[in-house]
């Protein structure tokens, strides 16, 4: 896989003439790591796959408005941040139901997902994520697990670095304590 240099490729995406080729290039580029970013949000993998796919169809549609104000994996990070959100607030206006209720539908389910393969630990953490709101959620997924600085964290969520710092201190602690409480395993 050939990996272009950021301004190269905003600059290709946003030429008519070398757009669908330099989208090509993007999908390839940017797919794992979004995808694993949106499956935090939404655990599913079919739901993954539909945000992901709704992802890059906005980023294509939107990218001759891309400013280079951020990067742009921080830009499509925020895209796919947003369109996940999206997704599972339809979820629970369609269902009729509270985000929570989603959430807690999801997590329940994620014991017999064939693609995920988590053992009873991973199981508890990520229950223990999901009792979180959706900002700390989101903000110890992308601090913990895909290792973002602070500094991305607030250009991708447009929050203070510290305010992301307190969201990640206490998200922490509702984690630590909901994995002593639901204690299962030694």
């Amino acid at each position: 896989m050939l990996v272009i240099e950021e301004k190269q490729l905003v600059s290709a995406l946003q030429s008519k003439s070398q757009k669908e080729q330099a989208f090509s290039s993007l999908v390839s580029q940017y797919k794992e790591r979004l995808y694993w970013h949106i499956r935090k949000i939404v655990f599913s993998h079919d739901d993954t796959d539909d945000v992901l796919q709704n992802t890059f169809i906005k980023i294509f549609r939107n990218i001759d408005r891309f400013q280079g104000d951020s990067k742009l994996y921080t830009w499509m990070y925020r895209i796919a941040t947003n369109e996940a959100i999206t997704f599972i607030n339809k979820k629970a206006k369609q269902k009729n139901i509270t985000i929570e209720e989603v959430k807690d539908k999801i997590i329940s389910n994620l014991e017999s997902d064939v693609y995920f393969n988590g053992n009873e630990i991973q199981i508890q953490l990520q229950k223990a994520i999901a009792t979180l709101p959706q900002k700390q959620q989101l903000v110890f997924n992308m601090k913990y697990f895909e290792e973002h600085t602070y500094e991305e964290l607030s250009e991708i969520l447009e929050t203070s670095v510290g305010g992301l710092k307190s969201s990640y201190h206490i998200a922490v602690k509702k984690i630590t304590a909901f994995l002593k409480t639901n204690e299962t395993f030694s």
